[in-house]
């Protein structure tokens, strides 16, 4: 699959979005390396805090099937006029699992960027940094 073709695959998912809140649709599509693409969108909720983000969206989906240490990129796109960035709870949630993945974002009319995910959050820790070494 090519980056261009994630990141459509990501615009998809904008029309599952619940947004009765804010109205911003959000879509994730999260690549393994054997291939497999999960999908998310964002799902809001009156208790602002039980909203989750189509990357966790996407995220959750991989881990309950069994995906977790071997995602290559993820896709998030929103119909903004400027780059649909991930929040700093998706950065950190993904870099628990990936922080080597390469995260593509799209803005509304489909222009998109590719960087690394510690890019995004430099300096991020993860279970790696949680253990001590004798």
């Amino acid at each position: 699959m090519t980056d261009r073709e994630l990141v459509e695959l990501a615009f998809t998912m904008l029309e599952r979005s619940y947004v009765p809140y804010s109205g911003f649709p959000v879509g994730a599509a999260l690549e393994c390396a054997d291939g497999t693409v999960f999908t998310g969108c964002n799902v809001e909720n009156a208790a602002y805090g039980s909203t989750i983000c189509a990357e966790r969206t996407a995220l959750v989906k991989a881990v309950s099937e069994g995906h977790r240490d071997d995602w290559k990129r993820i896709a998030v796109v929103g119909n903004s006029a400027d780059y649909c960035w991930p929040c700093g709870s998706c950065r950190q949630m993904l870099y628990e699992f990936a922080p080597d993945l390469t995260v593509l974002v799209a803005r509304g009319d489909h222009a998109f960027v590719t960087l690394p995910l510690k890019e995004l959050l430099p300096y991020g820790f993860g279970p790696k940094s949680l253990t001590t070494e004798d």
